[in-house]
């Protein structure tokens, strides 16, 4: 099965900046899309960010133009560089896989943005 482990939430002040990192365990192959969704406290979890196997990249309205979501073959990863940084963006971050046609998703990490 798919292992996911996320890295890089933490406390941060409004306007400032974080960088999480997804680990994918095995290959990329027979990965449809992976990305971000986020759960903020009493809410569903959202889409943030999905990039496909053929490059194509979806961002929730809320978060274009401050947030990347980035792919390294290489290094077997998904990042998501987070930009200017908004009280509202708190929540827990999941990174995401699908891989033939399953859904798999990490432990989630926290991103706390203080006003």
């Amino acid at each position: 099965q798919v292992q996911l482990v996320e890295s890089g939430g933490g406390l941060v002040q409004a306007g400032g900046s974080l960088r999480l990192s997804c680990a994918v365990s095995g290959t990329f192959f027979n990965i449809n899309a992976m990305g971000w969704l986020r759960q903020a406290p009493g809410k569903q979890r959202d889409l943030v960010a999905i990039i496909t196997n053929s490059g194509s990249i979806n961002y929730a309205d809320s978060v274009k133009g401050r947030f990347t979501i980035s792919r390294d073959n290489a290094k077997n990863t998904v990042d998501l560089q987070m930009n200017s940084l908004k009280s509202e963006d708190t929540a827990v971050y999941y990174c995401y896989v699908n891989k033939l046609s399953k859904d798999y998703w990490g432990q989630g990490t926290q991103v706390t943005v203080s006003s």
